[in-house]
């Protein structure tokens, strides 16, 4: 006995194939319509199995004895997927009279197939008689089933987005206010679900005031604050690193005259940024503004070379090329920039007008190498600060800088965490 399995989109496809592979002799056993590819139980298309067999001892077998008794063939099945009558009745479970009906109606389509061969099975390992009646309603209930199975899990994400639902009016704006701001909105669910639940458990009433301040312990929770923002006394070497057009250079000329006017060290500047034009003397005119030395380098092993000449800096400001963040060979090009043996920190660099989706994915590829904090610059250019919370809570960097204008060096700041989210939930100062 030889059995094949045959996943088609109609019957008279199936038909053809088992023709084709098994001769006119086969059977078919059963039929089923099943469902494949989608996502998530939805948008698959519909298929139909088609077990199909034919009995390989038939050709040296004796041959059957004669009898006079009628033998009762099984008609061949068809699932009627591709006919409108059975189409429009796909979701209905036949029973009783309809279901006889129906039944009688899927004989006489599959009539309708003249190739289709009326055999049996002769080996003693199958059945002999398989009813049509059977094969159609299994067919049915597991099509019945299916159904039930998607509308059963289609509810429950439903249910699931109907508990989201926020009722109370303190919170209804509250959390208006946070997707404004762009906050991720699974983030701000989390959020409101937690400061109801902390309410309901506490037995107290939600108001203006204290949903303010559940956001704000919320949000803050989200930061690493047991780490200095500033730059560390004892860093040897600071990298800057990020994608094209985001102010690498400017923002390391802001922070290298902090550290010489402020703090009164020695500064050294190392750029590897000879792909932008002007680039190099971008940063030499900062360089002799501030009296300090400039390395370029050409290659990783040019960087040997350039520590040594910045040898007596006690801090050296190391500018890389902004790459494109998508192309993976530019970006691993940096490792090998960022070898020293000293004290450093990578700074990665990020403007607050990028959408969140492309700054996730520049620091998803910049991830490869060690990032110490994020520096944003352009705060100047826009209302909208979610992004910061979301970068806090998908990567859990360290926050440092911020720089809002163009100044020299006056445009740059500490990032406070407090700031942030206060901007974030709209809440004013008046110091």
């Amino acid at each position: 006995m030889r059995v094949k399995r045959y996943i088609v989109d109609s019957m008279p496809d199936a038909l053809q194939k088992i023709k084709t592979d098994l001769g006119k002799d086969a059977v078919i056993l059963n039929t089923k319509e099943i469902r494949s590819g989608g996502f998530l139980g939805m948008f698959s298309k519909k298929k139909i199995e088609v077990i199909a067999a034919i009995d390989t001892s038939a050709a040296t077998a004796p041959s059957p004895v004669k009898t006079t008794a009628p033998i009762d063939r099984p008609q061949p099945v068809s699932t009627g997927f591709n006919t409108p009558q059975t189409a429009k009745n796909a979701y209905a479970r036949p029973n009783g009279l309809a279901a006889q009906q129906q039944i009688t109606d899927l004989k006489r389509e599959a009539l309708a197939f003249p190739e289709v061969p009326d055999v049996i099975i002769p080996s003693p390992a199958v059945p002999a008689k398989i009813p049509a009646a059977a094969v159609v309603v299994k067919a049915r209930e597991d099509m019945l089933m299916e159904e039930l199975k998607q509308m059963k899990e289609f509810m429950h994400k439903l249910s699931v987005q109907g508990s989201q639902q926020v009722s109370d009016p303190s919170l209804i704006v509250l959390k208006q206010r946070m997707i404004e701001q762009e906050v991720e909105p699974l983030l701000v669910d989390d959020i409101i679900t937690s400061i109801t639940q902390e309410a309901q458990d506490a037995g107290l009433t939600i108001t203006d005031d204290s949903a303010m301040e559940s956001a704000r312990k919320k949000l803050l929770e989200l930061f690493n604050q047991g780490r200095s923002n500033a730059m560390a006394a004892d860093t040897r070497i600071a990298h800057f690193v990020g994608p094209t057009g985001v102010g690498k250079t400017t923002t390391i000329a802001k922070l290298a005259a902090e550290q010489v006017l402020k703090y009164h060290r020695k500064v050294g500047f190392i750029t590897s940024d000879t792909y932008r034009i002007a680039a190099v003397e971008q940063l030499k005119t900062y360089a002799t503004i501030l009296n300090v030395p400039l390395e370029v380098v050409f290659s990783p092993q040019d960087l040997s070379k350039a520590f040594e000449q910045l040898k007596d800096r006690d801090i050296i400001f190391m500018d890389t090329a902004g790459r494109n963040f998508r192309n993976e060979m530019y970006v691993s090009e940096l490792n090998t920039l960022l070898q020293y043996g000293g004290k450093s920190e990578t700074y990665l660099v990020l403007s607050l007008t990028t959408k969140y989706k492309d700054m996730k994915a520049i620091t998803e590829n910049f991830s490869k190498f060690k990032l110490d904090k994020v520096l944003f610059t352009k705060m100047d250019e826009t209302d909208s600060y979610g992004a910061v919370v979301n970068l806090v809570h998908d990567f859990k960097l360290q926050l440092s800088y911020v720089a809002n204008g163009q100044s020299v060096p006056d445009d740059i700041n500490l990032l406070a965490e407090q700031h942030i989210v206060d901007l974030i939930l709209g809440v004013d100062h008046h110091d």
